[in-house]
């Protein structure tokens, strides 16, 4: 079975026009397209920071504003500077982009300019017949960033061709000695804020040290027999970072919240060279246990809105039982103190060291935000301080050993 084709699309800075991208995108889920959508006031070196991490196919820009001569032709610049020109270039501004404007582009290395009028099935075709084929041998990549990327889509490709074979996963103890990264997961029902709260935390690592890097394994679900909206990234503000490694998954079939290639892609994060891995499911229910199984996620964070319902919908929550952080985010809603002492008593009846906590991702220095990094660095320096202590007790018997010998 072929891989879906990913494409990602934006709409350039100082152009707040989103409708028709929304409608396009649709069209092409509809279709089984993966569509990363990084959304609108979106510079060129935002958008092909996220093509390259994204590895995508093609990046379609719908611009309206003007000024698109331009910047359609920044970003092919800047893709065939990254060494990354076989990701292609199209894309459409109703009536603002005129047939000349289109030669011109066209000239610089833009692959197609719709114009107003075009039909979404001509769009469609257009995308499946022009970047549906597979790809051609890549050489060598110009950064380690790419060749990441790269490897990221093989893994997802291969489990796509062979549906949940473990024949090429590592192995879970070779995994948790070979890794390098901390790894936290976060999950949670859709809309509780998690891309949000996630993107407040990577804000505080970035500023703690300004050599830390972050990698972000983000999932959301596939359209049954269709493609799937990505589109986590649309509301990241803090992680459009260079020191911010960010992948968007479909779930291509599976349920649980994760995809098929999530254990092998989060393995090959955590081995490579980030101090953070964070992975964030699809918006799960109560049955979802997607952590685990896994074996490599350190800590998992469960994020809530203070709107569950009932006492009795707290007992159907198997996360309750199984996260190391709760999280009560939107705690100015009306009834987040109400929903703090319920899951307060239903954490307790769990008889194990599980945190509390409350935030407001959305508001600015948040204090709920500070303590949950505080909390999560905090058991970071503990274990690498635990994981130095056994590698000199190591190092020591091994000494003693040879002085035997």
């Amino acid at each position: 079975m072929a891989s879906p084709i990913r494409i990602l699309t934006a709409v350039p800075i100082c152009d707040g026009h989103d409708s028709a991208i929304n409608t396009i995108n649709l069209e092409f889920i509809r279709h089984g397209i993966e569509v990363v959508y990084l959304g609108y006031h979106r510079s060129v070196g935002d958008i092909v920071r996220a093509a390259i991490q994204e590895d995508v196919r093609a990046i379609g820009i719908s611009s309206y504003n003007g000024g698109h001569v331009e910047f359609f032709a920044e970003v092919v610049g800047l893709l065939r500077k990254q060494g990354a020109d076989d990701i292609k270039v199209f894309g459409g501004g109703g009536g603002t982009i005129t047939q000349d404007d289109a030669a011109a582009m066209k000239r610089k290395g833009v692959d197609e300019i719709f114009f107003a009028g075009t039909s979404l099935q001509e769009m469609v075709q257009f995308v499946h017949q022009r970047y549906g084929k597979p790809r051609s041998k890549r050489g060598r990549t110009k950064s380690p960033e790419q060749e990441l990327a790269h490897k990221l889509t093989e893994i997802e490709d291969a489990k796509g061709k062979i549906r949940n074979s473990k024949s090429a996963s590592p192995a879970r103890n070779e995994i948790r000695n070979l890794r390098r990264s901390r790894v936290i997961g976060f999950t949670g029902p859709g809309g509780a804020g998690k891309t949000t709260l996630i993107d407040e935390l990577v804000l505080r690592f970035l500023n703690k040290d300004p050599k830390s890097r972050v990698a972000i394994l983000s999932h959301d679900p596939s359209v049954i027999g269709e493609g799937a909206l990505l589109g986590d990234r649309a509301t990241m503000i803090n992680s459009q970072d260079d020191r911010v490694f960010m992948r968007s998954m479909a779930t291509r079939g599976q349920a649980g919240g994760l995809s098929p290639a999530t254990h092998d892609c989060l393995a090959l994060l955590a081995q490579s060279n980030f101090d953070y891995v964070i992975i964030e499911t699809v918006g799960t229910g109560q049955e979802a246990m997607p952590f685990q199984k896994n074996g490599i996620v350190d800590q998992t964070v469960l994020v809530m809105n203070p709107d569950y319902g009932s006492r009795l919908q707290l007992q159907k929550i198997v996360m309750l039982d199984l996260a190391d952080v709760v999280v009560v985010n939107k705690s100015d809603l009306q009834r987040a103190r109400t929903a703090h002492s319920e899951i307060e008593q239903r954490l307790e009846q769990n008889r194990r060291s599980q945190r509390l906590l409350d935030t407001v991702a959305k508001r600015h220095r948040d204090p709920g935000v500070d303590k949950l990094f505080g909390l999560i660095s905090n058991q970071s320096a503990a274990a690498d301080h635990s994981s130095r202590r056994s590698g000199a007790k190591a190092d020591a018997r091994r000494r003693q050993a040879k002085r035997r010998s």
